[in-house]
């Protein structure tokens, strides 16, 4: 793998919530773009994990000739690990984000970094782009922040994107059917953010900003909403506490 080449993003520490506010809904706008290597990573248990394994999924299922969509590519982490996991100079990769405080880092991340296959970025909303052609199709920590009624729509649309022998990587924050695993899972996920160096203040103000706008669901629908979209296999292949990735495929 090529990964020790990607350009390390700034790291500005996330203080966010550091300090009382009034509650407002979470928005990826240019605070959260310019602390969100730190967030992120502070945050999200495995994600320095997933990050790279990208890179490898996306060598083992890209198809020459085809095109590779990130979809949520935020600051293009995932974006990179799958340009370095493409060997085919005849393939696309797009990446594609709704915020253009993310999508203007991104590019400057995307310039830094050390590969010559050109990378497509578009400032605009993954429920409308253009999506054809697809071997490999990321959405990292993307879904659980699109509307539960759109979300059917929009992986159908990748599914039937999808060419035979094509994959979905799907990365999310869920929920459980247990009241009392829900709740240890909540638990050891806010041990790791205090671990991490966030306080009881920062943990409860991020979670009362985000919890109307990242809506999680439980595995079970995630695994039967991808085969209702298109999909023929679904598993899981990442689990850290309440955050999973699962890898969707469509059969040759």
């Amino acid at each position: 793998m090529s990964s020790s080449k990607h350009p390390a993003p700034e790291q500005v520490t996330d203080r966010l919530f550091a300090t009382e506010r009034n509650p407002e809904d979470f928005r990826f706008d240019a605070s959260v773009a310019r602390v969100f290597p730190d967030m992120i990573r502070r945050s999200v248990p495995g994600y320095t994990t997933i990050i790279p394994m990208i890179e490898v999924i996306t060598e083992q299922y890209v198809q020459p000739g085809s095109h590779c969509y990130d979809l949520g590519c935020s600051l293009g982490a995932s974006t990179l690990a799958m340009r370095h996991g493409i060997p085919h100079t005849d393939c696309t990769l797009v990446g594609v984000d709704n915020s253009s405080a993310m999508i203007e880092r991104c590019e400057h991340y995307v310039a830094l970094d050390d590969h010559d296959l050109p990378v497509q970025l578009r400032c605009e909303d993954i429920l409308y782009t253009e999506l054809s052609n697809a071997s490999v199709t990321t959405l990292n920590y993307t879904l659980q922040f699109v509307p539960p009624e759109q979300r059917l729509p929009l992986l159908t649309r990748i599914a039937d994107a999808t060419l035979p022998g094509g994959a979905l990587i799907l990365s999310e924050k869920i929920r459980f059917e247990s009241e009392a695993e829900q709740d240890i899972q909540t638990r050891l996920h806010h041990e790791f953010k205090r671990a991490n160096g966030y306080s009881d203040l920062e943990i409860s103000q991020k979670r009362a900003a985000i919890e109307k706008v990242l809506i999680p669901e439980t595995l079970h629908t995630h695994k039967a909403r991808l085969q209702d979209a298109g999909f023929d296999q679904v598993l899981v292949w990442y689990q850290c506490f309440n955050f999973v990735s699962i890898l969707a495929i469509k059969t040759p």
